[in-house]
């Protein structure tokens, strides 16, 4: 089984939309990190992206580390890694 790689030591900041529906990078090779761009297709085909959305509009805090328990949301889990 693939494990995801770790794409950063620290969460990046996003403004999302309410309803759109996003698709977060579980594998940690995507190019668009923090969002999904397909490579895990060929990286780790045992992973799929997470699809999520917020009810309200605004900025978040998305995992980049791939430890998170509350995906895609940063929950301190890198802090761990350093």
């Amino acid at each position: 089984m693939t494990t995801p790689k770790i794409y950063a030591c620290e969460p990046i900041e996003v403004k999302l939309e309410p309803e759109k529906i996003y698709s977060f990078c579980i594998c940690g090779y995507s190019e668009k990190s923090p969002f999904c761009d397909g490579a895990h297709k060929e990286k780790c085909p045992n992973l799929k992206s997470h699809k999520f959305s917020v009810e309200k509009e605004g900025k978040y805090w998305l995992c980049q580390c791939k430890k998170t328990k509350n995906p895609p949301f940063c929950d301190g889990s890198h802090k761990d890694l350093k």
